[in-house]
C-alpha cells in the first residue's frame, strides 16, 4: 500500500505563503523564501528533493494552488513539481468545478469535485497504476495548499508529514495549522541544510 504524504514548505511562524497570495503573486509577499531550498545547490537539499519526488506516483493539490501553478506566472519549462528532478506524475485537483481551460496541457490533470477523500482515493489509484508499471513503490503526495493539507490531517488521511522549515518569519500569510482534531506525530528524520530544516513525521 502506498503512503499518503503531506509535503510542504513552511516559515518559522507557521505560514505556507506570505501575505496577499494569488495567481499573480503565487507565494505572496516574501513567500519565495519558503522554496529557496528547492532551487539550492546544497547537496543535502538536492538529495531531499530527489528522493521525495522520485517516489511521487500522484500529486494532490487544491484549486487555489492549481490556479497559481497553471496561471500565467506559474510553472514553466524550468520550474514545476520536483524542479526537473522527476518525471511527470499524475496531478489530482480538488475543486468545486473543473476549470474551463488548462494552460499546462502537457501534464496529466484529473479534477475531482466530490471532496478531498475522493481526490486522495483517485490519486492512490493513479499511484498504484504507476507503481505497477515501474516496478517500484510510489506514494501519493499532498503538495498543498495549506488548507488542503490541514483538512487532510484533520480527516486522518495523512500517513506522513514532511515539513521544509525555512529560516524566515513572514508575519502573516496562509497558516498551515488552523485547528482541527489533534494528531500525534512521531519524528522519523531531521535533515538540516544551509537553506532549510527538513522534518519528517509519521502521523498516528
Amino acid at each position: 500500500m502506498n503512503r499518503i504524504i503531506a509535503d510542504i514548505s513552511v516559515s518559522l511562524d507557521g505560514f505556507v505563503t506570505g501575505p496577499n497570495p494569488g495567481p499573480d503573486n503565487g507565494l505572496g509577499t516574501g513567500g519565495e523564501a519558503l522554496h529557496t531550498w528547492a532551487f539550492s545547490d546544497d547537496p543535502e537539499d538536492r538529495g531531499v528533493l530527489r528522493e521525495a519526488t522520485a517516489r511521487s506516483g500522484a500529486v494532490v493539490l487544491g484549486r487555489r494552488l492549481f490556479d497559481v501553478v497553471d496561471g500565467p506566472h506559474g510553472w514553466g519549462e524550468t520550474s514545476g513539481y520536483g524542479a526537473g528532478e522527476v518525471g511527470r506524475p499524475a496531478f489530482v485537483v480538488v475543486t468545486s468545478s473543473p476549470p474551463e481551460s488548462v494552460r499546462l496541457t502537457d501534464l496529466d490533470w484529473t479534477f475531482v469535485t466530490t471532496g478531498l477523500p475522493d481526490a486522495v482515493a483517485a490519486a492512490r489509484e493513479r499511484a498504484e497504476a504507476a507503481a505497477s508499471g515501474s516496478g517500484k513503490d510510489l506514494d501519493v503526495v499532498l503538495m498543498g495548499g495549506g488548507a488542503t493539507i490541514g483538512s487532510a490531517l484533520a480527516a486522518g488521511l495523512v500517513d506522513t508529514l514532511t515539513l521544509h522549515l525555512a529560516p524566515v518569519v513572514l508575519g502573516a500569510g496562509t497558516p498551515l495549522f488552523t485547528g482541527g482534531a489533534p494528531r500525534t506525530l512521531v519524528r522519523r528524520s531531521v535533515t538540516p541544510t544551509s537553506t532549510s530544516t527538513h522534518l519528517t513525521y509519521d502521523v498516528l
